[in-house]
């Protein structure tokens, strides 16, 4: 038996029925796309060490599948300890069926882990993130998440009937997902997923007041696809232009969660309350997610305990001196969202998708079919440019 032989029996046989179907997608990918090809071909008790090895080299070198024009091609440190972690459950469960003496697998080394750094936006970045949402039709979706910290498929699977304006409350039940490029429509990942959020009255308010111009059973429907709710993909490329427009830092959609707990805990809201709005099972998972968070918390609490019981004076940070300010301070301009300028047909689309990414779309009418054409650059100006070139090469 070969490698990729045990590895499609393993996943057929014990993973695949106890996955939900969003991990199955991830898993098959790997293991089929990545895995497979590369050292399917081995037999099962000749694989080695070196050979593992020499298979997460090429990844880092040249194993990405898609998009690499936006991040190379090589695949993160993540995604490498996720191969071998399938790579070594299989050859563990080889030596447990005894069919290998040993686990090769075992002491290879791996990229080390690196955290994400969360980023959250300032008060003034989410106001203005709100102002140009209005205007760009995203107000009630980004509202209510920055208000509840729900996870962005839960916040697009929400329909009107998951709300109880009399009790104030909104029922978590459900999650969307885009999987083999099909939206996916299932119950959370977890129990403690399944929750009831209290909302607030000025939120509840909008609410009411965006369910009235409503047509849609969904709180979020497609723009595109009838009785369907938005597509979550869709969702985060909005947040990326209207975070561009806002002139705010580009942050991740999750990172809007990380931003409600952050408020959360500057507000006094105690851990586990917080760890049942965001659905953790427990709340030793939200200070191991928010442990940073948290330790910042308990450092404002010792300072604030050394001015009441040692009568310590207050820490002098560089931009308070001790001394009273008497200059009046300049008032800010209040922000204008940007209200977006119309090209003329025919000449394409040009946008931000990443920090240093600008993305240019031209989708001419071939035949009936809407064809798409994209090319990608490093400033606007130049992704104009080549955008130009493209249209004028397509047209001929």
């Amino acid at each position: 038996m070969t490698f990729g032989e045990w590895m499609d029996f393993g996943f057929r046989e014990y993973a695949s029925m106890n996955l939900k179907e969003t991990t199955k997608s991830t898993y098959r990918n790997r293991i089929y796309r990545q895995i497979i090809p590369k050292l399917g071909h081995i037999p099962l008790k000749s694989i080695k060490h070196s050979d593992l090895h020499s298979f997460y080299a090429d990844l880092k070198k040249d194993g990405r599948l898609i998009r690499k024009e936006l991040y190379g091609d090589g695949v993160s440190d993540a995604h490498i300890r996720s191969i071998h972690s399938h790579c070594n459950a299989a050859l563990e469960k080889a030596v447990a069926e005894g069919l290998i003496l040993k686990n090769p697998a075992v002491g290879c080394r791996l990229p080390q882990k690196h955290t994400k750094e969360m980023q959250i936006l300032t008060r003034d970045e989410m106001i203005r993130l709100l102002i140009q949402a209005k205007e760009d039709g995203f107000y009630e979706m980004f509202l209510l998440d920055l208000s509840t910290g729900m996870r962005r498929g839960e916040l697009v699977a929400l329909r009107w009937s998951d709300f109880d304006f009399d009790k104030e409350t909104v029922l978590v039940q459900r999650q969307v997902n885009r999987v083999d490029g099909k939206l996916l429509i299932s119950e959370p990942k977890t129990r403690s997923s399944v929750r009831t959020i209290r909302l607030s009255k000025p939120v509840l308010a909008i609410l009411k007041m965006y369910k009235e111009r409503s047509e849609s059973r969904w709180l979020f429907p497609s723009p595109v696809k009838e009785d369907s709710p938005r597509d979550p993909s869709a969702c985060r490329k909005s947040l990326s232009k209207i975070l561009d427009h806002a002139e705010c830092k580009h942050v991740r959609f999750h990172d809007l969660r990380h931003t409600f707990v952050s408020m959360s805990l500057d507000g006094g809201i105690d851990i586990k309350t917080l760890a049942d709005i965001l659905g953790h099972r427990t709340a030793k998972t939200t200070l191991n997610v928010y442990s940073h968070a948290t330790l910042d918390m308990q450092r404002s609490a010792a300072e604030k305990i050394d001015l009441v019981v040692m009568h310590a004076k207050p820490r002098v940070t560089p931009k308070d001196d001790g001394r009273a300010n008497t200059e009046p301070k300049e008032k800010k301009p209040k922000f204008e969202p940007y209200k977006g300028k119309k090209r003329k047909p025919g000449t394409g689309y040009v946008k931000q998708i990443s920090k240093n990414c600008w993305q240019g779309r031209y989708t001419p009418t071939v035949e009936g079919k809407r064809v798409s054409h994209n090319i990608y650059a490093q400033t606007k100006e130049e992704c104009e440019r080549k955008l130009e070139e493209l249209i004028e090469k397509v047209k001929k």
